[in-house]
């Protein structure tokens, strides 16, 4: 199952005979909550998560947006009405991240039928409705393990033996500008690719094959290579994930990223172009 879905596929599943579960988790970095906008209209049936509060734990020696409690997030997912055997369709505002990261954390603790709205909001032309569901309390129970984790150490590992992508804007990873961390740069060995670049104009997954030719330009060789991503704080490294899914490939996530690494002094540093 492809793990992005057109605006049109969305109608025609929510109206079918098992419809899907539908989140909303518009999100921005450094932005105002996006409940507001929530509450000004979504796709009809969505209910909001938030991704500060309910999508990761309190910030700390895991990073900005650390993990969330696999109970705390399971429950948040049951009161969505999330099942063990739910179909879920998730988007935000159209970037993409806060999606990715809703996707990344059903399918790293179980839940298979997940799925990112591409475009997000932006390529909705349905209407929007003000109304607030109450769904059924669901029955999911957070498995966590089913894709692919690093910690810092497996972060370093891997930049060594294997590939592993920054995802960040490309002027973050030189060390060119670090607008919220405490130094700038990049984990060395470190390859940039901007996870931006994944992307179109309309904020919408370029081809399959499009992707592909990238991730393979950057190192990527199938099974022959371990890839890993990071970026800031496991959020837009998500929707890099997301992305090398699309184009045939799993990646692990590093979810403490670099808001992690950054803040241990002990932790190596590179900055310039190159990996090292």
């Amino acid at each position: 199952m492809k793990p992005i879905i057109s605006a049109s596929e969305c109608v025609s599943e929510s109206a079918g005979p098992r419809p899907p579960v539908l989140l909303d988790v518009r999100w921005q970095l450094g932005g105002p909550p996006g409940r507001p906008d929530y509450e000004a209209g979504h796709i009809p049936g969505a209910v909001y998560v938030d991704l500060d509060s309910e999508l990761a734990g309190p910030a700390g020696s895991g990073g900005r947006h650390p993990l969330p409690e696999p109970a705390q997030f399971g429950a948040v997912m049951r009161r969505a009405g999330v099942g063990r055997d739910s179909s879920v369709i998730v988007y935000d505002g159209g970037q993409g991240w806060a999606a990715a990261r809703a996707w990344w954390l059903l399918r790293w603790t179980g839940l298979r039928d997940v799925r990112v709205l591409d475009g997000g909001l932006a390529a909705w032309t349905g209407e929007l409705s003000k109304e607030t569901p109450a769904p059924a309390e669901g029955d999911f129970v957070p498995e966590p393990g089913a894709l692919p984790l690093l910690d810092a150490d497996g972060a370093a590992a891997l930049a060594s033996s294997g590939l592993l992508l920054d995802a960040r804007a490309a002027e973050r990873y030189r060390g060119d500008v670090e607008p919220i961390d405490r130094v700038g740069g990049h984990i060395p060995g470190a390859v940039s690719a901007p996870t931006v670049e994944n992307v179109g104009a309309d904020g919408r997954f370029l081809p399959a094959e499009t992707l592909a030719a990238r991730f393979t330009g950057l190192g990527a060789d199938g099974d022959a290579v371990d890839v890993g991503v990071y970026c800031g704080s496991g959020v837009s490294g998500a929707h890099e994930v997301l992305a090398l899914e699309v184009a045939g490939f799993t990646a692990a996530l590093y979810a403490g990223s670099w808001s992690q690494w950054s803040a241990d002094e002990t932790r190596p540093v590179a900055t310039g172009p190159e990996p090292r």
